[in-house]
């Protein structure tokens, strides 16, 4: 068993859990060593059942209860078991020993029992343990396959009464709850075992329902009632391969069933049925898909089972008619049609859908960008420049942003126009921003910024506003030429940062004297610089991390 290291569980787990599973190796608790595993408690936000797994040949593997780890993680749980493993490392052979030892001697013990000694035995220990009686009985019933019993226990199971306070399952109850929960599965599946396939398929799907039928009333944040439907999801299907239902009636029901809401416990797909339906029943799934569909055309769940059954089936048609028959007024179903007729080779039609959904967008201001994006490419990559402009322009018209203008840029560059259309895109910035409550001289202020017309955009920010993230990006690009504005803008922001506190605070400020100091440098004023250093220093002498920090930059 020996040989773990810490470099093994930081593989395992990873340097975030590694690292906090540092922090959890004082609450390892009830250290249980058996023949090649380990099994203990961990104390974290709830007391958790960890379980390693040390084998030579294939390395170090565990379990652990916590949300994290029943995702099939390596947890800080387990880290923190492993690292108290090493930590007794020598001692492991001997208690690895002594646990074979126990383990041969309890078997030899038992198969000296006589018949009547072990059904005394078992007696006993039931009649004290109420959870193994029941495992036990449930066993008992599914091997005589005894429907009504099991059936009886998988509805006791999944019966939130006795966790629920005012009808509901709190979350400090919903681990309890899904434990017991969780065995409905194994109930199921014992019919199946002992030769009731068919009775356990429809046991499956009745617990399918009833679990649904609580879950709204868990408080399942960890995500246990998930699992627990896929448990019975895989027990349904176990069953049903052994049991094979009649074709059209399972596909009807699978149809039924991805239409439910219930679908999202078991993630179910319909397709991983295939086999079992041959293909009269994956006919039957087409029909009853196609049903659905025609009765709510706009359902999300019917067009997501249409669209999937005709891509298992290559059939790009369908998934068009599925798209066509339900359109979003901006554009993003015509782009999902186009995309789909780009990847089947149609690139003709897939072009003529994409230029469809600009025409028919309800509202150019709202139009999917990905969809413009989409057919400017197509144009560009066609040689269709003046297209593509057009495109761009239109685009930046409805909505004025700095993305639109840099878009609208790269598209008339590369036609070779731009100058003429940055005019016409400045004019529409510049009667934004002389309008009331517009954002429009923002706007003309970040597109000069962008075009590096440090002028235009002062000019701009001096007639329409600014916010102080563009005054400081004007000052720090202009300190070379107009060092006086620069400083100006710097004296203004650090007068409002000196009535505040905080680190990150301080940082800003230091960096607004750092370009006050090279403004003062280019005006050849170093003594007003060192005035104003001077004052700040005895004003805000107590914030000493500030003071620090000037140190720190020889300020």
């Amino acid at each position: 068993m020996g040989g773990l290291t810490e470099v093994e569980l930081r593989a395992l787990a990873g340097e975030r859990s590694f690292a906090r599973g540092l922090g959890y190796v004082d609450a390892v608790a009830g250290i249980e060593v058996g023949d090649g595993w380990v099994r203990a408690s961990v104390s974290g936000t709830e007391r958790y059942e960890v379980e390693l797994l040390l084998s030579r040949r294939s390395g170090p593997t565990g379990t652990c209860d916590c949300p994290y780890g029943q995702e099939g993680n390596f947890c800080k749980h387990l880290v923190a078991l492993g690292l108290a493993v090493i930590a007794r490392e020598a001692d492991l052979p001997r208690q690895q020993e002594a646990a074979r030892a126990r383990a041969r001697g309890f078997d030899a013990w038992l198969a000296g029992l006589s018949q009547a000694d072990l059904l005394a035995l078992v007696r006993e220990e039931i009649a004290g343990d109420r959870d193994l009686r029941r495992r036990l009985e449930l066993r008992a019933a599914g091997a005589r396959g005894d429907l009504a019993g099991v059936r009886s226990r998988v509805r006791e199971l999944l019966d939130i009464g006795p966790f629920a306070r005012y009808g509901h399952v709190e979350y400090a109850d919903a681990r309890a709850y899904a434990g017991q929960a969780g065995q409905a599965a194994s109930a199921i599946r014992s019919l199946t075992a002992s030769g009731r396939a068919a009775d356990a398929v429809a046991l499956a799907r009745e617990a399918i329902g009833l679990l649904h039928g609580v879950a709204e009333c868990v408080d399942d944040s960890d995500g246990r009632l998930g699992r627990i439907g896929i448990d019975l999801a895989e027990v349904h299907y176990e069953a049903c391969r052994e049991a094979r239902p009649a074709p059209e009636e399972l596909a009807q029901w699978l149809v039924a069933h991805a239409l439910d809401d219930a679908a999202e416990l078991t993630d179910i797909d319909p397709l991983d049925y295939e086999d079992l339906l041959g293909e009269r029943g994956m006919t039957a799934l087409r029909r009853h898909a196609v049903d659905a569909w025609q009765a709510n055309r706009s359902g999300w769940a019917e067009k997501y089972l249409m669209e999937r059954l005709a891509k298992a089936g290559r059939d790009i048609d369908t998934v068009i008619a599925v798209h066509a028959a339900d359109l979003a007024p901006n554009g993003h179903t015509h782009l999902l049609i186009a995309r789909e007729l780009d990847t089947a080779g149609r690139a003709a039609e897939a072009l003529a859908w994409a230029e469809r959904g600009i025409r028919e967008a309800e509202d150019a201001a709202t139009v999917d960008t990905a969809l413009i994006d989409h057919l400017a490419d197509r144009y560009q990559r066609g040689g269709r420049l003046a297209d593509a402009v057009t495109l761009r322009r239109d685009h930046f018209a409805a909505r004025r942003t700095l993305i639109t203008y840099r878009q609208l840029r790269a598209a008339a560059e590369a036609a070779a126009c731009w100058p003429s259309e940055r005019e016409k895109a400045l004019d529409l910035l510049r009667a934004d921003a002389g309008r009331r409550h517009t954002h429009g001289g923002r706007v003309l202020v970040d597109v000069l910024l962008d075009d590096e017309d440090l002028d235009a955009a002062w000019a701009a920010a001096g007639e329409h506003g600014a916010h102080d993230g563009q005054w400081l990006t004007l000052a720090d690009r202009s300190r070379a030429t107009r060092p006086a504005d620069a400083l100006a803008v710097y004296l203004r922001l650090a007068g409002r940062l000196t009535r505040e506190t905080g680190n990150h605070t301080y940082e800003q400020l230091v960096s607004l004297l750092l370009g006050m100091r090279d403004c003062h440098r280019r005006l050849g004023t170093p003594d007003g610089f060192t005035a104003y250093v001077t004052g700040l220093r005895a004003s805000q002498k107590r914030k000493r991390n500030l003071i620090r920090l000037m140190d720190e930059h020889g300020l």
